[in-house]
């Protein structure tokens, strides 16, 4: 687990069984001390842990266990293409990108721990300065610190489907650096981003997800 402060917000059971619900409020998925640490690096309640836990089980439950006790949080493991497929991803252009930033592997498969992680930075709780810094490394595709002329290429034509031409990207991209790029170096630092991020008020709005 990233030491991430961070809450989730209330999640609807999705036509839970009998049987289903009596699994997951029997309170075995994980130890008491489990159940303490992820509390402890998030603002989780027990509750949504296990609310969590469950919608990360359905994704498949042939190959994620109802006993997550031990180390299996960190070791079993949902392919990207599994946990794509959720709603609340489903629509996201940065989908793939999140999902890697969020993977110990890097390639997008996400343990049950990554998958915490990854909703907690979503959630409405997560602080700005933890939300600016998880946006930061999900636009900085080639990861070297700093947003260059192919990350925003690959930003914008992510944000916009691809629907605009070369001149119209590159027009956008030239912008961007016009007001971020302090510096003259033309690629934009994480300070820069920070400058220009943390000044739009739609920018929680946007990194959100409400699960």
């Amino acid at each position: 687990m990233h030491q991430v402060d961070s809450g989730l917000p209330g999640m609807g059971n999705s036509g839970s069984s009998l049987s289903e619900l009596n699994l997951f409020s029997k309170g075995g998925v994980f130890t008491r001390e489990q159940l303490d640490e992820y509390q402890d690096c998030t603002f989780f309640t027990r509750k949504d842990i296990i609310r969590l836990y469950k919608r990360f089980y359905q994704l498949n439950p042939q190959k994620v266990p109802t006993n997550m006790q031990g180390n299996r949080p960190q070791i079993v493991t949902l392919t990207f293409e599994e946990v794509e497929r959720m709603p609340e991803l489903r629509e996201n252009p940065f989908r793939r990108r999140i999902c890697e930033v969020f993977s110990e592997d890097g390639r997008g498969n996400l343990t049950f721990d990554d998958f915490l992680d990854m909703f907690s930075v979503f959630s409405e709780m997560a602080p700005l300065q933890l939300k600016l810094k998880y946006a930061f490394r999900i636009y900085d595709f080639d990861g070297d610190d700093h947003l260059g002329h192919d990350d925003l290429s690959k930003m914008i034509r992510s944000l916009t489907r691809d629907e605009l031409s070369d001149e119209e990207v590159e027009f956008i991209i030239e912008r961007i650096i016009e007001e971020a790029d302090l510096d003259g170096d033309e690629r934009i630092s994480y300070a820069e981003f920070e400058h220009v991020v943390s000044r739009s008020p739609d920018f929680i709005r946007t990194f959100h997800i409400r699960i």
